[in-house]
């Protein structure tokens, strides 16, 4: 078995469906983690799907993934805009990172503008709700098995 493809959330994530729909959609995680397992495995790829509004547990997280992931999603929330700690901890890695967001920050509040994961990820995909996840997951796949 392939090792997994991490996909790591941060803060507030775990109110989609509730908190603000009018940016963040209607679906919640749990639809969230269930579109990124179908996608996943249309790609042969196992998943490790994990949520936190703990900054370190985040953190804990990108630092197992050194050695125990493929690849590496993450929707950081509020911690894009915000977390040195979680910048640092990326730039250890030597697996694809990507970075996603739901609505798209560089339409949002001037503060949204900075992103100190996108100085380390591969790359991000934002502004297609949900979708962001799934072509997140695409993306993950060949980056991660690129001779497939």
């Amino acid at each position: 078995m392939s090792k997994p493809v991490y996909i790591l959330n941060g803060p507030n994530l775990n109110l989609l469906g509730a908190r603000e729909p009018e940016i963040y959609g209607k679906q919640t995680l749990a639809d969230i983690e269930d579109i990124c397992r179908i996608e996943a495995d249309t790609h042969g790829l196992p998943v490790r799907f994990h949520q936190s509004n703990i900054e370190g547990e985040i953190v804990d997280q990108i630092q197992e993934a050194r050695d125990k992931a493929s690849a590496l999603i993450i929707n950081p929330a509020a911690y894009t805009h915000s977390s040195i700690a979680l910048h640092d901890a990326l730039k250890t890695l030597d697996i694809p990172v990507i970075e996603v967001h739901l609505s798209q920050p560089a339409t949002r509040e001037s503060f949204r503008r900075r992103s100190y994961v996108a100085e380390t990820a591969t790359g991000t995909i934002s502004g297609f709700g949900a979708d962001s996840y799934r072509l997140a997951i695409k993306a993950a796949s060949k980056l991660a098995q690129p001779d497939t």
